[in-house]
């Protein structure tokens, strides 16, 4: 993806075009995830509220163009007075289509008010006939009381009948049909808290193996852990950790080696994590060191203290793949996010802007230029790079060149039209 990507309008969590520069805390999106055909494109956002985009079919012409996402559906999930327990409840919801009603009912008139039996003559067969398209949501589980903390990770199995849930110290395996109960998996609270040195930061099952699931921590460790080995898994398969370096150490050391997401390639070979500065990718056979080390704005190491102070450095980005695990995408500040080509080693940074969401708007990389180095034209001082511009959330269509991006509020959807990846 570079020269030739394409965009579409913005779209705030809402759907609509963003009309206004403010942002509350609730309308800041906290997910975005294809489905695994790519169809449909999910955000949710902090005040609870989920929106569901379609792909229109290829040859449609309006709204937008061929090919393009339009809203399909949006509801609440969660309220957003109950704050304190809604990233500790998880809701289970099901979407379906409705385009026929039926008609002809025998006691009941048009209007569906029961007829009075003495009324009825003669029975006749209902019918269904055709209606405009109808999407419904409805609620159809609420697993709770199972987390203490914050749930920061949840996975489905691929299995397609578990799942699993995770916190700061616990991960919990439910069955998708079962509410009042789940199993403990994992468990690293210390019987002192004092004695806490680290907390999970992310888990997720392997995408082919139903027994095998990895979760990171806060110390930059990642643990892969075998269900079939025992019941508890606090004694992990294989620990995947890189060596520190004594002389690179210092007070920002711990903070920004915190493992803020990992996923597992397509393929089930490889780990992508994304820590503060860097995005690595592992091999499951080779745990002492990463496979491969990107880094994503080294620009900030001069920053870091500046960072620390207004808490930016807590910020937790996430990491995706592309559809053939050559490509990596994560994302930065100023709206920034990059793109690492693993077969070329060619890298990009793009941004998502109102300048580049207008139709057939073409993105162009940006550069940033580090404190005293030698600056290009067009090229951006770190200096002057927007903090609160962040983007944390980014998802790439299962099997084609198109990515959703959240920049607080707004969404933004880019579509490599030549199907090439870095230019």
């Amino acid at each position: 993806m570079g020269e030739d990507t394409d965009a579409t309008p913005t779209l705030n969590h809402r759907g609509f075009l963003p009309d206004h520069n403010y942002v509350t805390e609730a309308d800041i999106i906290s997910t975005v995830e294809f489905n695994h055909t790519g169809e449909l494109l999910a955000t949710g956002d902090k005040g609870g509220r989920v929106v569901i985009f379609q792909r229109e079919p290829e040859g449609k012409t309006e709204p937008f163009s061929q090919g393009e996402y339009n809203v399909y559906s949006t509801f609440q999930s969660h309220e957003p007075e109950f704050d304190y327990l809604k990233n500790k409840t998880i809701k289970l919801w099901k979407v379906s289509e409705r385009d026929k009603r039926p008609e002809g009912y025998n006691l009941k008139d048009e209007e569906g008010r029961i007829k009075d039996i003495s009324t009825v003559t003669s029975l006749q067969v209902p019918v269904l006939m055709p209606m405009d398209l109808m999407v419904e949501v409805s609620p159809r589980r609420v697993f709770a009381n199972a987390h203490t903390y914050h749930v920061n990770s949840i996975s489905v199995n691929s299995d397609f009948e578990t799942y699993m849930s995770a916190d700061d110290l616990r991960i919990n395996l439910w069955h998708l049909d079962i509410t009042d109960r789940s199993f403990n998996i994992v468990d690293i609270k210390p019987t002192n808290m004092e004695d806490l040195t680290e907390v999970i930061t992310a888990a997720e099952f392997h995408p082919h193996h139903c027994n095998l699931f990895v979760y990171s921590s806060s110390k930059g460790t990642l643990r892969l852990c075998d269900m079939r080995e025992a019941a508890l898994c606090d004694k992990h398969s294989k620990l995947f950790e890189e060596p520190e370096d004594p002389s690179a150490r210092s007070f920002f050391s711990e903070i920004i080696s915190s493992v803020s997401d990992v996923k597992f390639s397509h393929s089930g070979r490889y780990l992508l994590t994304r820590d503060y500065l860097t995005a690595k990718v592992w091999d499951l056979n080779m745990e002492s060191k990463p496979l491969e080390t990107y880094q994503v704005h080294d620009y900030l190491r001069s920053k870091l203290c500046s960072l620390y102070e207004n808490d930016c450095i807590f910020d937790k980005f996430e990491c995706a793949w592309n559809g053939s695990d050559s490509v990596i995408m994560t994302g930065a500040y100023n709206n920034f996010f990059r793109m690492f080509d693993r077969n070329t080693k060619r890298d990009v940074t793009l941004e998502a802007s109102r300048e580049s969401s207008k139709p057939r708007a073409v993105l162009k990389p940006r550069r940033v230029c580090a404190a005293g180095g030698k600056r290009r034209k067009d090229d951006i001082s770190v200096d002057s790079l927007d903090f609160t511009k962040k983007i944390l959330h980014t998802a790439w269509h299962p099997t084609e060149n198109i990515i959703a991006i959240a920049a607080t509020n707004n969404l933004y959807i880019f579509q490599d039209k030549l199907n090439s990846e870095l230019h």
